[in-house]
This record gives C-alpha cells, structure tokens and sequence, in this order.
C-alpha cells in the first residue's frame, strides 16, 4: 500500500523533530501573550490612575462594535465582515454631558468560543472584566432564532470570563435594516434576556442620545466635592493635573489659599482627597453623591 504523505507518513525521528519544533512555537506564543498581558496590565493601571469610569464594546462578531466605536468617539477602527476583523483593544477618551470615560473595542465572541482561544485572547477579553459597564453589541437585524442563539453565546463568553456581575446595556443594532414593528416584536420576543435595551442604528446613529443617557444612569455615582490649598507652585501643578482627569466646576481665591469644588467617581475623589491632606495639610470635604 502506498504510504500517504503527511504526519502518518513521518518516521519516529520526524515526528520527534515535528513535536519538539510544535512546542518551541507553543512557547514563543505563550511568551509573546505573556509580554502582551504585561503590556495591557501597565495601560490599565495607568489607565486607572486617569480617574476616568471604564466601558467595553462586547458581542459577537460582526454585531457593529467598531461602527459603534466610530460613531461615538468620531474615530475609524477597521470594519470588515471578516471574524476577529478586532483582534486586539483600542481604548479611546469620551466625554457626555461634562463626564469623561474611556471607550475600548473589543474581539467579538463567537460560538462556543474554545478554552484555548479565550486564553490566547485572554488579555485582551480582560478589558471587559476589567470594566465598569459593558455595552453589549446584538445584530437586531437577523432572524430571532439567530439573535438567541448568538446572545447566548455572548451571555455565555461573559460569564467564563468573569464578567457577569458588571452592569450591562444591551444595544440592538441595526434597526435601520427592519421597520418599527420589527423591531417591537424582537424586543418582545428577547424579554428578560437582555438587559436595558437600547435599540440603535450605528450606521446613521440613530437613538444614540438615549444610548449616552442609559450610559450616564449606570455611571451616574459622581460625587461633588471641595478642598483648601495654599497657593504654591506644586500645588498649581496638581490643579493642573486634576483639570484633566475630573470636572472643576471652579476655583476661588482667597489669600494665600485656593479653593476648588469639582465632580468625580467617588474612588477617584477619594485619591484626590488623600493627595490634599497628605501632600498639602488642606482641607476636603465631599458635599453629595450626584446623578450624572
């Protein structure tokens, strides 16, 4: 019988050969993950530092994530109807009604997404785990049996990834693909599955100003608060750099002495409070927790 090329085709020596080149590209994989994961932990805490509220795109692929992304932060990031057209995150500064946050665009999921590429993709899923909303992406414009099958598998993916338990907004998308009625019958049909739906069309960006509203009821726990400083040119520079991570609302002068009232994610006035009592001997005080 005539031997058939291929891997049952090699001798022991070949396939020893075959396995040894096999792991050594394993190795340089996981390596080059490991460097990427490094890499992601260092933005996301200097992210963090920023004082900014966290949201990620997440859904399938090819639900409209990267169009959505473009709509709001008015920016391209490839769009394609390729799977993984995103393959790794980008993280953009947004700012609604005075509230900044940072935006990231995610991979899409896929159907029974494999334990081996949720770890290959793990660092870059992080940034939802990591998040303080998700703002799931779901294609309205397919057949309802699709849409289901499709939301598990994103609800699913979620959950493996730890992320269940962080606040959702649901975006249907592509509601410009079917007429009103449509659209009504799939939210009902849907029901509890999702979570705060906000039906959209990223393309012509329809019903965006009631997706910034949904965004800005889940990140609504700002607090107002003020501090005493005295005037020096270190504490000029710290004003400085909380003009651009916070909203200051004003600053008085008085004397020697400056004071400023400002709005910020509580854990964030928190770090600014301990800066003013430590680095300046001043005064703070946080007055109430806002709606944003």
């Amino acid at each position: 019988m005539e031997e058939q090329p291929g891997f049952m085709g090699l001798g022991a020596y070949e396939v020893d050969v075959y396995y040894e080149t096999v792991k050594r590209q394993i190795r340089t994989i996981r390596e080059k993950l490991r460097k990427i994961r490094k890499k992601r932990v260092l933005h996301r805490q200097r992210r963090t530092e920023l004082g900014f509220s966290s949201v990620s795109l997440a859904g399938y692929t090819n639900a409209g994530k990267s169009t959505v992304f473009n709509a709001i932060t008015q920016e391209e990031v490839p769009v394609d109807d390729a799977l993984f057209t995103t393959l790794s995150t980008k993280t953009r500064l947004v700012e609604f009604s005075k509230k900044k946050f940072l935006l990231t665009d995610t991979v899409g999921f896929i159907d029974r997404l494999p334990l081996t590429l949720i770890e290959a993709f793990r660092s870059t899923l992080e940034e939802t785990i990591y998040s303080d909303l998700i703002l799931l992406i779901v294609d309205v414009s397919e057949p309802v049996s699709t849409i289901e099958k499709k939301l598990s598998s994103c609800l699913e993916t979620i959950e493996r990834i730890g992320a269940s338990g962080i606040p959702r907004i649901t975006a249907l998308n592509k509601i410009d693909l079917l007429t009103e009625t449509e659209t009504q019958q799939r939210l009902e049909s849907l029901g509890e599955r999702i979570t705060n739906p906000v039906p959209i069309s990223a393309l012509y960006a329809i019903n965006f100003g009631l997706l910034k509203q949904e965004i800005l009821k889940i990140l609504k726990n700002y607090v107002q608060a003020s501090f005493s400083i005295p005037l020096t040119s270190k504490s000029m520079s710290f004003m400085s750099w909380l003009f651009n991570r916070a909203d200051v609302q004003r600053i008085e002068y008085k004397g020697d002495f400056a004071h400023v009232f400002f709005e910020a994610i509580p854990w964030f006035a928190e770090k600014v409070k301990k800066r003013v009592e430590e680095e300046f001997d001043g005064k703070f005080a946080k007055t109430v927790t806002m709606k944003a």
